[in-house]
């Protein structure tokens, strides 16, 4: 059989744009019957747009999808169901009152005189989850009392039983399954690969790509890297691919860091021992001096985010300890991290930054009055003057200081929440991926204002998805893979020896 006879499903030549946003450009893809595809990439690399354009969510600008050789354009993910195409997501999206058999058959009840016929039904479920997984439970027990594993299947059941797919989307569908549960799972997805359905996974977890794939498709910033077999591809390369470089070189950078390095006291600022949170992020050790940049390399899912929230009190630890400035710190909030002058600049600016309806103005001043208390107003000769000073200091592009914050650019925004936190002279900065979908050189003045306020004796924790700008920016690098912090380099690291150390010791 020929490869292309082999093809299930076919997207050429898929580009999609949103206002501002290249999400996709020009990017293909293959789907053989019976095999698994992994889909990979790191956050913004296109991989949700490229699922949504081919279950109708989204429609693309241009390109063509072909599924069974037949030309389609799903208008929505029902469309995309009745033509073969289910997706089953890491938050299984059923009824958790409702028994097994109702989620499996909710809207395709069979009836006898015009009532539902359960005993048919219930039978109907337990064939369907024997027939198509292999599964053996109680189909009248409530979806909710079974684990997310067991979720999962009757998701993936319901999917087959009402589309009789031929083409399975699993986004991220083992985040919060154990190691049993994920082999449980892999049994499933091999049962269906002999049965000739094409899966399309989708997961953060290195080790699980090469446990279960037979191919690999990588995006990088909306582009196609490449489909590789399985086989042929290592991790440290697949890695690689899926990092990438920066677009352009900042020469000056390393001259920044040299210099600001010998600002760097001894004594640490901030010890974190033992650190850790269940189902978040393994217990680590921490220390951050004044003046330091610590760097968190690791790919999407290695506990670079969950690291930065916990620091900031967003989330709670359930082992370990922080002291700052030699205190045990007992109120782990983000409004007791901001009075103790420790900030935080979200990975997501839009629902957890900048609120878009408030002025550049208001967005500057809204950590600063936190600290305050919301009963010691700001009078807005105050708001204005620190508003203007970081407009200034940042070289925010504003027409005012009155400009709706969502009316500026994807930079400047940025900036804004930087100036926010700046406001408060927090002792401590942690930075979660500061430079996400914005231009070279906005990007270049926050690496070096990042560096900057190191010189000026601030403390900085710097979490980017581009391993180049973590090298570029850090004095000191820590290295997370699925949730363990697993090494840590201080001076001159090169990207080969962290590019490794993300991967593990398997080639």
């Amino acid at each position: 059989m020929s490869e292309t006879a082999q093809n299930i499903l076919i997207m050429e030549g898929i580009s999609k744009t949103f206002p501002g946003v290249q999400a996709l450009d020009d990017v293909s893809l293959t789907l053989r019957k019976g095999e698994v595809l992994c889909l990979v990439g790191e956050n913004g690399a296109g991989k949700s747009t490229l699922m949504k354009v081919l279950t109708g969510v989204d429609r693309p600008d241009s390109g063509r999808i072909i599924l069974d050789g037949k030309e389609i354009q799903a208008k929505s993910p029902q469309h995309a169901q009745s033509l073969g195409i289910s997706t089953v997501y890491q938050e299984v999206n059923l009824c958790p009152n409702l028994t097994v058999s109702e989620n499996i058959l909710l809207g395709y009840e069979p009836h006898k005189m015009g009532r539902i016929d359960w005993t048919k039904m219930n039978a109907l479920a337990d064939e369907s989850l024997h027939r198509l997984l292999g599964v053996d439970i109680d189909v009248t027990r409530p979806l909710g009392s079974y684990t997310v594993a067991i979720q999962q299947m009757v998701a993936i059941t319901r999917a087959l039983y009402i589309s009789s797919a031929r083409v399975l989307i699993l986004d991220e569908p083992t985040s919060s399954l154990d190691e049993h549960e994920t082999e449980q799972l892999f049994k499933v997805m091999k049962r269906l690969k002999d049965e000739g359905v094409g899966i399309i996974f989708i997961t953060h977890f290195i080790g699980q790509v090469y446990d279960i794939s037979d191919r690999i498709t990588v995006l990088r910033n909306g582009k196609l890297v490449g489909t590789y077999t399985t086989k042929s591809l290592p991790r440290i390369e697949l890695i690689a691919k899926m990092i990438g470089r920066s677009l352009a070189e900042f020469d000056e950078m390393t001259k920044i860091k040299l210099e600001s390095s010998k600002h760097i006291k001894s004594e640490a600022l901030l010890q974190a021992r033992g650190l850790g949170l269940t189902d978040s992020i393994r217990p680590f050790d921490l220390d951050l001096h004044v003046g330091e940049v610590v760097g968190l390399a690791g790919l999407l899912g290695s506990g670079r985010t969950e690291t930065a929230s916990i620091l900031f009190g967003v989330e709670k630890p359930d082992t370990g300890s922080v002291t700052l400035n030699g205190k045990t710190i007992q109120d782990y909030s983000p409004l007791g991290s901001i009075t103790r002058g420790v900030a935080l600049c979200p990975e997501d600016r839009k629902a957890a930054g900048i609120v878009d309806d408030l002025t550049v103005r208001e967005n500057i001043i809204l950590a600063m009055q936190a600290s305050k208390g919301w009963f010691k107003y700001l009078n807005l000769s105050e708001q204005y003057e620190i508003a203007e000073k970081f407009i200034k200091l940042l070289n925010i592009a504003t027409p005012s200081a009155d400009q709706t914050v969502k009316n500026l650019s994807g930079g400047n925004q940025q900036k804004v929440i930087l100036a926010r936190w700046l406001a408060i002279n927090p002792q401590v900065l942690i930075l979660d991926e500061p430079t996400r979908g914005i231009d070279v050189g906005t990007k270049a003045e926050i690496q070096k204002l990042v560096l900057s306020l190191a010189e000026e004796g601030k403390s900085c924790v710097f979490i980017s998805s581009e391993l180049e700008e973590v090298l570029r920016t850090s004095h000191r690098i820590v290295i997370l893979r699925e949730r363990e912090k697993v090494a840590e380099f201080a001076g001159e690291a090169d990207e080969k020896t962290i590019i490794h150390a993300i991967a593990g010791s398997e080639s």
